[in-house]
């Protein structure tokens, strides 16, 4: 057998297609992979609630990176070493006052997956994958958080992105903040130190993985760490230039089968769609 490589997957924009799904092309290429004894696992800026079902869909049994390394865990074993990593509510509670003297669409918070929306509002809970299972306390959002928050989830107008960065960028010691790609204007807030390589590295350690065995694909600047983390960063074709710049090779765009045609030429991997 060749030798084992640990295979860091991205959803949004880079695992996903446009249309939110896993290409048949793409799955087929990651089962493919798993069957010849390499490891795959999810890194992603989502929560858990908005990870596993892809995580399901491609039946992995491996820790998962989620709030871009705010919480590393694994989902089918609790015994398994995880790390939770919170903001302080304190400064959680400074940053929600300045997006609201900003006049921000609306913030978000998350405590694991236990929800809380400063302002009712169906298209924020539909893009945040609330759901029946998962607890939303709507209103007063300084007020209802009484817990270090997991993340932050700022929805401004597009026009107040730069000022609301550099106002972010006062609290650098203390946070991380990373914007979501297109279509959604957000501005995610997780703990300082917090980023999909830490975790990419936890795990990597876990399965006796080497750096220069480990491949990692993106295509956002919350992938930037782990990109550079990796021995082989792979930006997906429609990635930021600056994630380009940082990868050691660009693959085809995501509703290309960017995943699938990287790893069957690197692994030296042959399928067929299923």
């Amino acid at each position: 057998m060749k030798k084992q490589h640990l295979i860091a997957l991205d959803l949004d924009g880079t695992l996903l297609t446009d249309g939110k799904t896993i290409s048949p092309e793409t799955k087929a290429m990651v089962l493919t992979a798993i069957e010849h004894g390499h490891i795959v696992s999810i890194a992603t800026g989502r929560p858990h609630r908005a990870s596993i079902d892809f995580y399901n869909e491609l039946g992995l049994d491996t820790p998962m990176v989620n709030f871009n390394g705010a919480l590393i865990h694994h989902p089918k074993d609790e015994r398994w070493d995880a790390l939770h990593s919170p903001l302080s509510i304190r400064i959680a509670r400074k940053i929600i006052h300045t997006c609201q003297e900003l006049g921000v669409k609306n913030i978000l918070a998350e405590v694991m997956d236990d929800i809380y929306l400063d302002r009712h509002d169906e298209e924020i809970m539909e893009i945040f994958h609330t759901t029946d299972n998962n607890p939303v306390t709507i209103g007063g959002l300084r007020q209802n958080l009484t817990e270090d928050p997991t993340s932050l989830l700022i929805h401004p107008e597009e026009g107040q992105i730069q000022a609301l960065r550099e106002e972010l960028d006062t609290h650098a010691s203390l946070i991380e903040h990373r914007k979501w790609g297109a279509p959604w204007h957000v501005i995610e807030i997780v703990r300082a130190g917090m980023n999909k390589a830490v975790g990419l590295e936890k795990i990597a350690h876990y399965y006796h993985i080497p750096k220069e065995r480990i491949i990692a694909f993106g295509d956002e600047d919350n992938d930037f760490e782990m990109i550079e983390y990796a021995g082989v960063g792979v930006a997906m074709g429609n990635a930021i230039d600056e994630l380009k710049d940082r990868a050691n090779y660009v693959a085809d765009t995501n509703e290309n089968n960017g995943i699938a045609g990287f790893l069957a030429e690197y692994l030296q991997l042959n399928t067929k769609a299923i």
